[in-house]
């Protein structure tokens, strides 16, 4: 068992090892990828390739890149002589990536892409490899060794790889200005997509659904309102749909505690001064910041023009994934 944990701390130490050799390594020919590609980026993509685990390496790193504003995808070299380069086009950049530089299926699509004058950026262990004498630019993918003992399994070097291929993600998006905004827009489902992109009034109870009653009323109708509403308050607002103030149901709680007569007790003599509201086009997460602030669960919420046209509470902002 001890030995399982020294190989595992060993295996990982290469790696960190490989890494910081990676980093060590970064240099003009890494920056220049990142002006290319961002030449060429408003009209074309980014096209991965690789075989075996360096496609799998590939296909991820297609997938950060256009997850953070690069438009990429992966293409397998096996598969692009039998039709697939007819994706790659003459505004695309091209990144090769293979340790050793001589994957027979790489070399066999760099006519294709010489023919077009497509740009060809490999990431290759090898400076002098067939791969990188083909190549535009070349990102050193050299590492001290492999993590594997019998040095076959690719592992450290595929460690570097994708290490090498978020820094260059990270680089695009911010030579491009990528904001926290245009990830939501990618990433609707995500939680972040949901913060950024969920609005009041995507969530809200509408007005019809809003449990409102007016001052003249006592607080026996207030409790009806807010049980059949089932939103932990009610709004009182006038007949113009003005909200004048809520009770929710720790106001009526303490009404009891204090032994009123909620059938003759005008709500008027118990709600409150100050309360807060939102607007519907304020996004949902600015509700979750109000209601965490006042520490309240429920809002009423007003057009631009201060007029109610529904609520929300705490209960909504959960299932919808806000908070």
């Amino acid at each position: 068992m001890n030995q399982h944990i020294a190989n595992a701390k060993q295996a990982i130490e290469i790696e960190i090892a490989a890494l910081d050799f990676g980093k060590n390594n970064i240099g003009s020919s890494f920056a220049a990828t990142v002006e290319l590609i961002k030449k060429y980026i408003p009209l074309g993509r980014v096209i991965v390739m690789g075989m075996g685990k360096s496609g799998h390496i590939g296909n991820k790193m297609a997938a950060t890149l256009a997850s953070t504003g690069t438009p990429a995808f992966f293409v397998h070299p096996a598969e692009a002589g039998h039709g697939d380069l007819g994706m790659i086009t003459r505004t695309d950049v091209v990144i090769a990536i293979s340790q050793s530089g001589k994957s027979d299926e790489l070399l066999r699509v760099i006519p294709y892409i010489k023919r077009n004058d497509i740009k060809l950026i490999a990431m290759t262990g090898d400076s002098q490899s067939p791969l990188a004498q083909h190549a535009d630019l070349v990102i050193d993918t050299t590492v001290p060794q492999e993590a594997c003992p019998l040095g076959l399994a690719p592992t450290a070097s595929t460690t570097l790889t994708l290490a090498l291929g978020d820094a260059l993600a990270i680089c695009l998006l911010q030579a491009r200005g990528f904001t926290q905004d245009d990830f939501a827009e990618t990433h609707p489902h995500g939680v972040l997509g949901r913060r950024l992109l969920v609005g009041v009034s995507d969530v809200m109870n509408k007005i019809d659904q809003t449990p409102v009653i007016q001052k003249n009323l006592v607080v026996k109708d207030a409790l009806l309102a807010m049980s059949k509403g089932g939103m932990g308050f009610v709004v009182i607002a006038n007949a113009d749909h003005q909200v004048i103030s809520v009770f929710t149901d720790g106001d009526l709680r303490r009404c009891l505690n204090s032994d009123i007569d909620i059938k003759s007790t005008p709500i008027a003599d118990v709600m409150v001064k100050c309360f807060t509201t939102i607007r519907a086009s304020q996004l949902a997460v600015e509700a979750v910041h109000l209601m965490e602030k006042h520490k309240i669960s429920s809002l009423p919420v007003l057009d631009e023009t201060g007029e109610l046209v529904g609520a929300i509470n705490m209960r909504q902002l959960l299932q919808a994934g806000v908070v």
